[in-house]
């Protein structure tokens, strides 16, 4: 199963460092969040990426590009022009790298990939939250209810979208935050069957707006909760957070060796 991630927006709420990368490429213990969530992925044997780009996508270009250069020792021998990788380590992975827009939506993102996901379900995530889901779990969940969405909810007391979420997982509505909420939200981390691709308009579409509202009325929308870590990557604020986990030994989301 492929995974998804939206990785192309412009990180305005944390614009002491998007003004010079993507946000998912900001480092927490020196590596970008980016990678810690794929490393998450990994960790359930998801290995096959397609990472949507827009603002400064040559970053995250160049990270991979020299994905060796910034994962392992290396002798330069200028005088022959050779370079000599020591101990190299990468992960076994499989990244498209897919540049849907500078000002795309994220529906319109989503949209502009299916040609690399063809008719098959696959996972969708955010490229700036880290978590302690159990991923097969949520897979195995997705593929026993025959609804076209699943989207693992947490009860974070709401910057992200509202659910109304009924005694069978179902999802009746979804919509924006307000000042009052303190209910269970949209934590990303998310399983779309093909036929999501009729829900996106184009390039104008917002994936947290109409396409999820429809689907919450149609009763096509799954609730997948976790009450365990989950931490987005908003504000110099949460960043500094995960910084500290990270650097105290006590990450919750470092789930593997």
């Amino acid at each position: 199963m492929k995974v998804v991630i939206l990785a192309g927006g412009l990180g305005t709420r944390i614009s002491e460092e998007s003004h010079l990368k993507p946000k998912p490429m900001i480092e927490i213990g020196e590596k970008p969040i980016l990678w810690h969530i794929m490393k998450g992925y990994s960790q359930y044997g998801y290995n096959d990426f397609v990472i949507c780009l827009g603002y400064k996508q040559y970053v995250v270009k160049e990270f991979f590009a020299d994905y060796y250069l910034h994962m392992s020792d290396v002798t330069f021998d200028l005088a022959s022009n050779q370079m000599e990788v020591h101990s190299n380590h990468s992960e076994p992975w499989r990244v498209t790298l897919v540049d849907t827009g500078l000002r795309t939506m994220t529906g319109g993102r989503v949209k502009r990939i299916q040609p690399y996901i063809g008719d098959e379900p696959f996972m969708l995530t955010y490229g700036d939250a880290v978590c302690t889901v159990n991923l097969r779990e949520l897979e195995r969940f997705h593929r026993s209810h025959g609804r076209i969405a699943t989207i693992t909810t947490v009860n974070i007391g709401q910057q992200k979208g509202v659910l109304d979420i009924d005694e069978d997982h179902v999802i009746r509505s979804f919509r924006e935050k307000s000042d009052r909420d303190g209910t269970m939200i949209n934590g990303g981390f998310m399983v779309m069957n093909p036929e999501i691709f009729d829900y996106l308009a184009g390039d104008e579409t917002v994936f947290e707006q109409e396409p999820m509202q429809r689907l919450a009325t149609e009763g096509q929308l799954m609730s997948f909760n976790h009450d365990g870590f989950w931490q987005c990557m908003d504000t110099q604020r949460e960043k500094q957070k995960l910084e500290a986990l990270w650097q105290s030994g006590q990450a919750p989301w470092k789930t593997w060796e």
